[in-house]
């Protein structure tokens, strides 16, 4: 089976949000994508107190001084197509009240007729966390587990009843439902969070670094499955985050994902050897507008399947 292809939603500051997100959902599932996604961003802390993914010194890019909402942003590609799946890659958990979120992401899969996927995780700037003013930084796992744990109870058969830190659901009546099974995916970037995508997700949601290093991860995420006695198979969706150029990237120091669509095809294949379900491209960040990413998606989506993808 083909590996299935999936985009992201232009949400940064570069585009009209209300015109292009429903434009470029619906030109990308008649392309053929199969899956259209959400990043979120909150804020952009000027000056910043800390690097991009918590790096010291990396800047943060300046497309993110204004991101869309995420779940609103589905909301239009939900309204702007009928077929391709609506993934969030990632809503950052400990951002949200539990119970709100839970209920948000049933009702726009019911909404959608079932089209939901909902990548989690815990994020990495302190400054979101103090605005979000949900929980301090240093509790983000303990408040990831208690959002899983109250998606699972609200998505559940009524009545709904839970006892968490943040969150109390006297037995009720919970609704809408979600139209099908909702998958969780999580990154897995330590061992803990690893126990955590084994032991309580439905799969696995990485970033791109490189093949061989995928191809290891995966291996040793399978083992740990089986180390401890995961019976149900691991969905799996690679997020692929480019640097996209009209021209070949010609230097030696070029990355994978980094430069012309043909060498983003390139890093495509070698990546889709390792087996993943499912690749999502992110090209909203290096286009000009929505008329590029569209043409650029279109030539990607091509290519990639010209390549045997």
């Amino acid at each position: 089976m083909a590996t299935r292809l999936g985009l992201s939603l232009p949400q940064m500051k570069q585009y009209d949000i209300g015109r292009d997100i429903p434009d470029v959902a619906r030109a990308a599932e008649a392309t053929g994508y199969e899956s259209l996604w959400v990043f979120e961003r909150i804020l952009f802390p000027d000056p910043a107190t800390q690097g991009l993914y918590g790096v010291p010194g990396l800047p943060w890019p300046e497309q993110y001084r204004s991101v869309a909402d995420p779940l609103v942003s589905l909301t239009l590609a939900a309204a702007a197509t009928s077929r391709a799946r609506l993934g969030t890659s990632v809503l950052v958990a400990p951002l949200h009240v539990p119970f709100q979120l839970a209920r948000s992401l049933a009702s726009l899969d019911a909404a959608s007729g079932g089209r939901v996927v909902a990548g989690i995780g815990t994020g990495w700037s302190h400054d979101e966390y103090a605005a979000a003013s949900v929980a301090p930084f240093a509790q983000r796992g303990k408040v990831l587990d208690e959002l899983i744990d109250v998606c699972r109870a609200v998505w559940g058969p009524d009545p709904v009843a839970y006892e968490g830190t943040l969150t109390t659901i006297a037995p009720s009546e919970v609704g809408p439902k979600p139209a099908g099974p909702l998958p969780i995916l999580l990154p897995a970037n330590s061992p803990k969070a690893a126990r955590r995508l084994v032991d309580r997700a439905d799969g696995w949601m990485p970033a791109a670094m490189g093949a061989e290093q995928l191809k290891q991860q995966w291996a040793d995420l399978q083992a740990l499955a089986e180390e401890r006695g995961r019976t149900a198979p691991l969905q799996s969706v690679l997020r692929v985050n480019t640097t996209y150029t009209s021209e070949a990237y010609t230097g030696d120091d070029r990355r994978p994902f980094q430069g012309s669509v043909d060498q983003i095809v390139e890093d495509l294949v070698a990546h889709d050897e390792v087996g993943l379900e499912e690749i999502l491209v992110d090209l909203q960040g290096s286009v000009r507008d929505a008329q590029e990413l569209k043409a650029v998606a279109a030539e990607v989506y091509e290519k990639a399947r010209a390549a045997g993808i």
